[in-house]
């Protein structure tokens, strides 16, 4: 029975231990709760929270009931528990209580995450909404002006105020087409075909320095005032270098026929960006449209976009395009939809200036546009602009002035500018001459003004003398050399004549010499020619053994021969062989030659004269070296320019007709005839 007793008695011991145990566990367990709760609320809060619900004395309880209790009512929702929970059911609250503290915890966690985005999203609103009230005030104040930018301001409109004097080919350039010299049927051609209800594209051919550009933008002005001419009166005149257009490619930028900015790499407009809307911008053929595009050196501009160009031509539109462009998109302006929908206008006249040749032209430039060609400047003509240029310099040219700058170029620019050029050296020389007269008064005690020379007697500055030395000093200055260093005379000569070349659109002179000598032997003899002539010359000599053999009945074979072209041109074509073989003929034969006559021609070996090309430049070549008498082929005869003056051109069929025009008999040779 005692043992009964003593193992009763440990059994209970045991119990109140495990139950003492697991009730510490269940406060320590009720402590944390407590110290999660204060975490999540703060001290303050949750011992507020506690004194609304009277629990205090419950929080601060020694018995595990009531501090369970008083959990309960802090955490759980519902009706708040009457009583505190019995031991047994104090672990199964417990449970419920942490499931609900870990969802608080969860919450807690979502909202301070929601907090921080709608915090960061209102600041980034907050900072969008400043900067556009700023921009807002700053319209509203007078836009984004500064004491820097305002600095910058004025430095520009001082800069605009202050200005040299205009350049002398400003203001030497014609103002009315009566006033461009030398090119009267160029420019009436281009007023004919701009002044129509159907106007044409035209190509400008010629020498620079001749008017091209002058004469399109004076005829377009006159064009317009025409009843008949479809250009409204606001028609542009858009001029543009071929020579300085450059295009991309893939079309990222194109200033001639325009290109459109991407949203992204090319930065478009900052409203049409922001909503990925691409902006297109238009080119110099737009900004044409109802008037003129003007190209200079249209020969000079890049194959493809010469191609392009002509696509505008026909379709007189431009086409734009962008991976970027949905038709679909309600942001997208109507502007830029149209122009994307329809293309850009451009309808306009194109006028294009080269020094090239038609040959070296696209063909199918060339198959749309009408073809005018600018005639080289004659010395009259170069004589004319000058002293039309002096009288709008207001100068005197001394006599001769005007005879020595003509010899010297054949472009109206380059004669204006010889002409400013010497003006500048002749006031140079007065403002000298003034200031040692000042200096020489000055120590001399004179109190007399020494101004009196700066002044006429009306009180206006004296008119500048432009002497032949002014001119001589400055053509020496620039190196230059006589244009034209082959003159004819009216005199004979045996053995030497005048051929005729072209080089570009300028034709020129060629002197051809002859001599011969006996051979040591019966058909001994040799031939020498140039070799820098080409071989084509080489063929006409021969050919010209074959005609001279068939004329005189003699060998050539029986001679040495010698043949020189003077300055050891090249001739590029048998237009020279008429002029070989009239040089070799009076040679042999001792036949003087008229040397202000000039031949040209290919000669068959039946003694035939053949056409040749560049009549119309040879004709000028040859009026500008003095030449009184040209002869040509007869074939050529329809190529003479109309209302030729100051030189005479005969058709010639065969070498016989041309020898009995050039030839000169023993009474002309006389000292009096060649007077």
């Amino acid at each position: 029975m005692k043992k009964i007793m003593e193992t009763l008695n440990r059994t209970r011991l045991s119990q109140l231990i495990s139950r003492r145990s697991d009730e510490d566990l269940l406060a320590r367990q009720v402590d944390a709760l407590f110290g999660t709760l204060s975490d999540i609320y703060g001290a303050d809060k949750l011992v507020l929270r506690a004194s609304k619900l009277e629990i205090l004395p419950l929080m601060r309880s020694n018995q595990l009931e009531e501090r369970v209790w008083a959990l309960q009512r802090l955490v759980l929702h519902g009706p708040a528990p009457q009583k505190p929970p019995a031991a047994k059911e104090i672990p199964e609250i417990l449970n419920e209580i942490e499931d609900e503290i870990a969802g608080i915890i969860a919450r807690r966690s979502v909202e301070d995450k929601l907090e921080k985005l709608v915090a960061d999203k209102m600041q980034e609103r907050h900072e969008e909404y400043m900067r556009e009230i700023k921009m807002q005030v700053l319209k509203e104040t007078g836009g984004p002006e500064n004491a820097q930018t305002l600095k910058r301001l004025a430095q520009l409109e001082k800069m605009n105020n202050v200005t040299l004097a205009r350049s002398a080919m400003e203001m030497l350039r014609p103002q009315q087409l009566n006033e461009v010299v030398g090119q009267e049927r160029a420019v009436q051609a281009i007023l004919s075909k701009l002044a129509s209800p159907y106007p044409q594209h035209i190509l400008c051919y010629g020498p620079p320095g001749v008017g091209k550009t002058t004469a399109a933008r004076l005829a377009f002005q006159a064009a317009k005032s025409r009843t008949v001419t479809p250009f409204p009166d606001e028609a542009p005149f858009v001029e543009v270098d071929g020579t300085t257009l450059r295009w991309d490619p893939r079309e990222v930028t194109n200033p001639l026929l325009g290109s459109v900015h991407d949203p992204i790499y090319q930065g478009a407009r900052r409203d049409l960006a922001d909503t990925g809307i691409p902006e297109p911008k238009l080119g110099l053929v737009s900004e044409a449209h109802s008037g003129v595009l003007f190209i200079d050196e249209i020969g000079e501009m890049d194959p493809m976009l010469l191609n392009k160009l002509l696509k505008v031509l026909e379709d007189k539109r431009v086409s734009f395009d962008s991976a970027y462009y949905d038709p679909l998109d309600p942001n997208v302006p109507q502007w830029i939809k149209k122009i994307f929908d329809e293309g850009a206008p451009a309808d306009f006249i194109l006028v294009g200036a080269t020094t090239r040749g038609p040959g070296e032209l696209n063909p199918a430039l060339r198959s749309r546009c009408a073809e005018i060609f600018f005639e080289p400047l004659t010395p009259a003509d170069i004589k004319d602009i000058i002293e039309n240029a002096g009288q709008r310099l207001e100068v005197s040219l001394e006599a001769g002035v005007a005879d020595l700058i003509a010899e010297y170029t054949i472009e109206g620019r380059k004669a204006v500018n010889l002409l400013a050029d010497a003006y500048g050296l002749a006031l140079f020389r007065r403002e000298e001459t003034e200031g040692l007269e000042k200096e020489a008064h000055s120590k001399a005690g004179s109190t007399e003004s020494s101004k009196s020379g700066a002044m006429t007697s009306d009180g206006k500055a004296p008119i500048i003398g432009v002497t032949c030395d002014d001119v001589l000093e400055v053509l020496r200055t620039a190196r230059l050399s006589p244009y034209v260093t082959r003159k004819g005379e009216h005199k004979a000569e045996t053995g030497r004549i005048f051929g005729l070349g072209v080089a570009g659109f300028v034709g020129s002179v060629l002197e051809i010499e002859a001599v011969a000598f006996p051979a040591n032997g019966e058909g001994k003899g040799h031939i020498r020619f140039n070799d820098t002539a080409g071989s084509m010359a080489k063929d006409s000599v021969f050919n010209a053994a074959s005609v001279f053999r068939r004329l005189s009945g003699k060998e050539l074979a029986d001679f040495d021969l010698h043949v020189n072209v003077v300055g050891g041109g090249n001739i590029d074509g048998p237009s020279a062989g008429l002029a070989i073989f009239l040089s070799v003929y009076s040679a042999i034969q001792e036949i003087p030659l008229w040397q202000d006559v000039a031949v040209t021609g290919e000669i068959s070996l039946r003694g035939g004269v053949k056409a040749v090309g560049g009549i119309f430049e040879k004709i000028y070549g040859a009026r500008q070296a003095g030449i009184r008498r040209v002869l040509i082929p007869k074939e050529n005869e329809k190529d003479v320019p109309s209302g030729l003056t100051g030189i005479e051109v005969i058709p010639v069929e065969t070498v016989d007709e041309a020898l009995a025009l050039i030839q000169s008999g023993p009474a002309i040779v006389s000292a009096e005839q060649a007077s």
